[in-house]
């Protein structure tokens, strides 16, 4: 009973201890953004409930493109079309805003680039990576 006590707990100090370096190991920045329409800011790398978040950085700048998106290739090279960065005003009501911040989808298994495209144009305005794929808890 006493050893399934010790062993029991051992074992959850171990859980928290790993589940706690992985979130630490997650905390990464990308290197500068490069490309035709983005040249600088880069991307910070968060877990949030299990999920990588990319959020760009304060001094990242919007290109003056009409359809600027997230987009991510994994380290096999599939590409995926993520969410509008810039979400435009309701008649004018509100001010414009800015997706700064994305959770990246249960389905993408690993992060390898991050770039800015527009889809209007079909063009990757710029991109940027780690120094090593993101991985995500999805695999």
């Amino acid at each position: 009973m006493i050893r399934n006590t010790i062993r029991t707990g051992i074992l959850a100090v171990a859980a928290i201890t790993l589940t706690a370096s992985l979130g630490l190991a997650q905390n990464r920045t990308s290197k500068p953004f490069t490309g035709a329409k983005v040249n600088g800011g880069t991307v910070i790398s968060s877990v949030k409930d299990g999920k990588i978040v990319l959020t760009l950085s304060d001094d990242f700048k919007v290109p003056d493109t009409p359809d600027p998106h997230w987009q991510v290739v994994d380290s096999k090279g599939a590409v995926f079309l993520l969410q509008r960065l810039g979400v435009k005003s309701l008649g004018g009501l509100a001010k414009d805003r800015v997706n700064m911040s994305i959770t990246i989808p249960a389905y993408v298994k690993d992060v390898a680039k991050v770039q800015i495209y527009c889809a209007w144009a079909e063009a990757v305005l710029g991109e940027t990576t780690f120094d090593a794929p993101l991985l995500t808890m999805n695999r």
